[in-house]
């Protein structure tokens, strides 16, 4: 076991490689810049449907106002994640562009969205008025996202071909340079609108279909596919095994499917509300409630087994401190404190058990024809109720919330049991209070963080959480006027401006040098934590405050 994990250790720099691609990048950061657009209108969607699992139906007129919006905001999904995608990538061409000659991310992102609507929507002449024209919304919603992909690529790398070169149009100095920059924008855009509407002009002459039409058709075969036992073992396993190995698994897998996702969920509950049984099986839902229940490697049941019937007081006081957290699908806690990743004993069961309960769940949904996930609910919904409510609250979703909580137990216990026994043994021979005694105090200088700001960002805000409220706290203890905030890498170029520090959580510590970049530019200081490292610093206020300082205090 130990000789496999080596060897996929040092496919550790690849995988690192691929987690840092900037077109995978900024597919994931799109979608988490729109992720409140999709939890507000699932907000509108769960008001509508729920009630008819109940046999109450509203009243027609009532229905359409409540869906109005859901239908103008998921409804135009693609349009969104268009501009948010293009957005994102140009933000990351912009880190190897002279500081002189940004991209404008702005007007790529309105870019994307007009050529998405010239490639991917028809038009439509009809109403009372026959000269009237309107767009039909079939690929606005979910349908049209692997074209608003493709869209934003194209779009990104048309401006970065026109500025590298300084092909635009030139204004007097005495113009005032916002002025200027709506001129020097003018080239790229058109260039970008005029290629994709020839594109689509050939296209549709060509194919009869609009090209997002003919990109969802193509990808049928690889929608069933990936629906299927092996595709899915390969998605979920695949994410379990990055985390393994200290990268996280979503931001090289998530991207590759994201668009499925959100296709198949939309027509579950098409499917539903019309009386059909909602099959598939690949949504957000799967792998934010079944595959990754807890968080990647379905590590709700270890952890409780750590809190409550481990004999080691390390464990013990790990799965304490990591319940409440993982209950709500942030696991880092666990993941570096106790450690499970890079170490053997959990191998198999951090990598197998997510593919067992996906695998169930597909048994559930195919032979006793339990509706699959309708709804989008916040990845933060502890994962049974996540399962109940996402699959509309039926008595099957609830005996299969609690049958996969029994499955994971069974294959964690026998590891665990080695693992509890390790720690025991490691125990009796060291004196872990005197270790930590030893550690030198550092003495904080409260002047050196009087009134300064920190950012901690993570995958998706909630392990940043942790150690921002800790340095809340820690500071609140020293009567230090320090202020915190936590968010996502990926949407934090807007706002890491505004602060001198920014850490990195361990689970986006591989994307430091990129982070440093624009640190640099910026002229404020950065830093990435490594696992057991952060952890410590989420759990002791204090110890985070010291870190802090000594961060601060050395680049001074």
């Amino acid at each position: 076991m130990n000789n496999l994990i080596k060897q996929i250790e040092k496919a550790k720099p690849l995988f690192e490689k691929i987690s840092r691609n900037v077109y995978l990048k900024a597919i994931r950061d799109g979608f988490i810049a729109a992720m409140p657009v999709v939890l507000f209108s699932s907000i509108f969607m769960l008001i509508a449907c729920v009630p008819n699992i109940f046999k109450f139906y509203w009243p027609k007129e009532i229905e359409a106002l409540i869906l109005k919006p859901y239908n103008y905001s998921m409804g135009i999904l693609a349009v969104l994640v268009a501009g948010t995608t293009a957005k994102n990538l140009t933000e990351s061409f912009n880190r190897d562009m002279p500081v002189n000659r940004q991209i404008n991310s702005t007007s790529t992102l309105m870019a994307a969205i007009v050529g998405f609507l010239v490639v991917g929507i028809d038009s439509l002449a009809g109403g009372v008025d026959a000269t009237v024209n309107a767009f039909a919304t079939d690929f606005m919603g979910s349908k049209g996202l692997l074209t608003s992909f493709l869209v934003a690529f194209v779009v990104c790398n048309v401006y970065r071909f026109c500025v590298k070169r300084n092909i635009t149009i030139r204004m007097p100095e005495q113009v005032p340079p916002n002025i200027s920059q709506t001129f020097a924008d003018i080239i790229p855009f058109a260039v970008s609108v005029i290629l994709l509407t020839a594109f689509d002009t050939v296209f549709r002459g060509v194919a009869g279909i609009s090209f997002a039409q003919a990109v969802i058709e193509f990808f049928k075969p690889l929608f069933s596919a990936a629906d299927g036992y092996l595709g899915l073992a390969i998605i979920y396993g695949a994410m379990s095994l990055f985390w393994f190995v200290g990268i996280q698994g979503p931001s090289i897998v998530e991207p590759a499917v994201a668009a499925i996702y959100y296709v198949n969920i939309d027509a579950n509950l098409a499917l539903a509300n019309a009386g059909e049984h909602a099959a598939n099986i690949l949504t957000p839902g799967v792998q934010q409630f079944v595959a990754t229940l807890g968080g990647t490697g379905a590590t709700l049941v270890i952890t409780l087994m750590f809190a409550f019937m481990s004999k080691s007081k390390e464990l013990r006081a790990v799965g304490r401190a990591s319940s409440v957290p993982v209950l709500f699908g942030v696991n880092e806690p666990i993941l570096f404190g106790a450690p499970l990743i890079l170490n053997p004993i959990f191998f198999i069961p951090f990598v197998f058990a997510p593919i067992l309960n996906v695998w169930m769940f597909k048994i559930f949904v195919d032979f006793l024809k339990m509706n699959s996930f309708m709804y989008v609910l916040p990845w933060t919904t502890p994962g049974p109720l996540g399962i109940i409510l996402g699959c509309g609250i039926s008595l099957l979703s609830i005996v299969f919330a609690v049958l996969v909580l029994v499955v994971d137990f069974i294959v964690y216990y026998p590891f665990f049991k080695v693992y509890d026994a390790q720690k025991v043994e490691e125990e009796k021979t060291k004196n872990l209070d005197a270790v930590e005694k030893e550690e030198a105090i550092i003495e904080v200088d409260s002047t050196v963080l009087k009134s300064k700001r920190i950012l901690v960002l993570c995958a998706g805000g909630g392990t940043s959480g942790l150690l921002a409220n800790a340095l809340s706290k820690g500071a609140d203890a020293k009567g230090i006027s320090l202020i915190t905030a936590a968010g996502s890498y990926g949407t934090h170029m807007d706002i890491m401006k505004d602060y001198d520090l920014v850490i990195l959580a361990p689970q986006v510590a591989n994307y430091y040098e990129e982070l440093k970049k624009d640190t640099d530019r910026l002229g404020i200081q950065s830093v990435a934590c490594q696992g057991r490292q952060y952890i410590e610093l989420t759990r002791n206020p204090e110890k985070a405050v010291e870190f802090v300082f000594s961060v601060l205090e050395e680049n001074r």
